[in-house]
């Protein structure tokens, strides 16, 4: 490598830290302080740049808001994909990534995520960049699509069932459920004395019962 090869590669490797600590501190910012009341300004200062760098890397906000659920889906989708090739049943494989949801549950990036969705949902116009998050999105339902479809095959699900339907439904209802869980401090649910894991373990067990084939 040549001088100039070095000085492009040291360059290059320099920007991509920059926009990982760019990512980072927008993360916490929007966990912190929420996504509509984040400003750029506070991102610029957590991630100690000027304002004007921040918006050579992201010129709009909204950008950066879809970059860091991109970031965060990354992980889910990773999670999903290495479970479905997996040599398990698909009833082994349910009880993964019931087990992988409620350990990313209580995670802050979960508070994010549920303040992403409902920014996205009451956005007046299309947000920008979605285009990546909604094709990682259908990637992990891919995954997830492969995982159903070994259910039908492996006789580990009942078979009375509407495998795909009903398979789908309880991943969504536990996802969501989930999600709400990491909010309870700041949402009306029936006061109990009952934590969030407690919760989601009791939920998970009922959705293994329900599906599982006896025989």
């Amino acid at each position: 490598m040549d001088a100039k090869e070095r000085y492009e590669k040291e360059r290059s490797d320099g920007k991509q830290q920059r926009l990982l600590a760019i990512l980072e501190a927008a993360e916490q910012e929007f966990i912190r302080r929420g996504i509509e009341k984040t400003t750029m300004q506070h991102i610029a200062d957590a991630a100690n740049i000027g304002i004007a760098t921040l918006f050579r890397y992201f010129p709009k906000k909204e950008k950066l808001i879809v970059a860091v659920a991109t970031k965060l889906l990354q992980p889910i989708h990773d999670a999903f994909m290495a479970t479905a090739a997996l040599p398990l049943s698909c009833l082994d494989k349910l009880e993964r990534l019931f087990d992988f949801l409620i350990e990313e549950h209580n995670r802050a990036s979960a508070k994010f995520m549920v303040d992403f969705d409902s920014y996205a949902a009451h956005s007046q116009e299309p947000v920008e960049d979605m285009e990546t998050f909604v094709a990682l999105h259908r990637r992990i339902s891919l995954h997830f699509a492969a995982i159903v479809q070994s259910g039908s095959e492996d006789c580990s699900i009942r078979q009375d069932l509407q495998i795909k339907e009903t398979l789908t439904t309880i991943m969504n209802s536990f996802g969501h459920f989930s999600r709400q869980l990491s909010l309870q401090n700041n949402i009306l649910l029936f006061e109990s004395d009952l934590e969030s894991r407690p919760q989601l373990l009791i939920l998970k067990g009922m959705f293994l019962e329900y599906v599982k084939n006896p025989s």
